[in-house]
């Protein structure tokens, strides 16, 4: 079955263009592709480790950029700051990062992945790339490289949008929560790093 077949077993609540269609919502589509693609909902992986989603993506940034800290895998992953110190907490505890030395005093201490750590990635590193196989499938190269170009301008939109609707509650006197101070860091960070990219 396509997903237009599935959208026409669904048809809007009443015959009306003004309804919201959906299936027509680019951020819907791209929400639904990434619940199914959640790596919870992967029996395999669930097979390799018992270990929950965040800290399988927090582990997974560790042993890919590590020494890594707890703020820069933040910013890789976009997980909030909380969870990701508690699951680098608790992939301490359990020996599969450790701390790593740092010549510079830095107040987030970088991390790096064990030994025990690095046969759980090698695994689930693994299944992702024979899963990456399976997906894409009837899928050119180019086609990929336009999917990437295209998925990397829409994580450029969507932080310079969220973080342009918490600088508006802000002006406006509303509360806005650490987690979406955040995504004004990653913002003023993400437009750093291009601009530095273009000098």
């Amino acid at each position: 079955m396509t997903t237009n077949q599935r959208q026409g077993a669904f048809q809007l609540a009443i015959n009306d263009e003004e309804l919201f269609d959906l299936y027509q919502h680019i951020p819907y589509r791209v929400a639904i592709t990434s619940n199914l693609l959640a790596i919870d909902r992967d029996a395999k992986i669930g097979q390799q480790t018992q270990l929950q989603t965040r800290e399988i993506r927090v582990l997974l940034n560790v042993g890919s950029y590590g020494p890594i800290n707890a703020a820069d895998v933040a910013y890789q992953s976009r997980l909030d700051p909380y969870s990701v110190n508690r699951a680098i907490n608790s992939l301490l505890q359990a020996g599969y990062i450790e701390a790593a030395s740092s010549a510079d005093k830095q107040r987030s201490k970088p991390v790096q992945i064990t030994a025990a750590g690095q046969l759980i990635y090698d695994k689930v590193v693994l299944h992702m790339q024979q899963r990456q196989t399976q997906l894409m499938q009837g899928i050119t190269a180019q086609e990929q490289a336009q999917l990437l170009q295209l998925l990397e301008k829409l994580e450029l939109n969507a932080e310079q949008m969220l973080a342009n609707h918490v600088q508006q509650a802000q002006l406006q006197g509303q509360t806005v929560t650490r987690d979406q101070k955040e995504l004004l860091r990653w913002q003023q960070r993400t437009e750093k790093m291009l601009t530095d990219t273009d000098g």
